[in-house]
């Protein structure tokens, strides 16, 4: 019965904090409301989420996190000192293509996603058969390296995570 009315309890705690964070105000109201978005949200999308994705260990998740967070410190420093102090023909920009050897589309839609989110970086296309990815580098002198380094960073903890 509780399936039926909170298809994914996860999804809706978390539309739940998320309302309260941006109206920015505890209040009966506010989390009233949070509730009735986060419960007619996942039951108005539950068609378009049949099964669901395959989670691994918490560990694993936090410790992803953790890292594409560092990583998105580190490369807002790095792209700052590339505007401000490197000349515009001087950078080399790329587009890389990444083989993938994940499988799940949950995998690597969050690849994407976090190659996305990383300044410098941007995914621009997934192959159709879902072999590998077009990446934009802002500076990438070294292709293979940027490869290499999406490989052991991202795609070895997401295959931990998700297959």
């Amino acid at each position: 019965m509780l399936k039926r009315y909170l298809p994914h309890p996860l999804l809706s705690l978390v539309l739940l904090v998320v309302w309260v964070l941006l109206v920015n105000e505890i209040s009966a109201g506010t989390v009233v409301f949070g509730a009735i978005l986060a419960i007619v949200i996942p039951l108005i999308t539950s068609n378009f989420w049949p099964a669901r994705p395959k989670i691994g260990n918490a560990f694993a998740i936090c410790e992803y996190g953790l890292i594409v967070l560092w990583d998105i410190l580190v490369a807002n420093v790095i792209v700052a000192g590339l505007i401000l102090f490197r000349k515009t023909e001087s950078l080399e920009s790329k587009c890389v293509v990444v083989p993938l050897d994940l499988t799940s589309p949950e995998a690597i839609t969050t690849l994407a996603g976090t190659i996305t989110m990383t300044p410098g970086t941007v995914t621009i296309d997934l192959s159709a058969d879902a072999k590998s990815l077009l990446v934009h580098c802002l500076h990438a002198p070294d292709p293979q390296g940027v490869v290499d380094d999406i490989k052991t960073r991202y795609e070895g903890r997401l295959k931990e995570i998700f297959e």
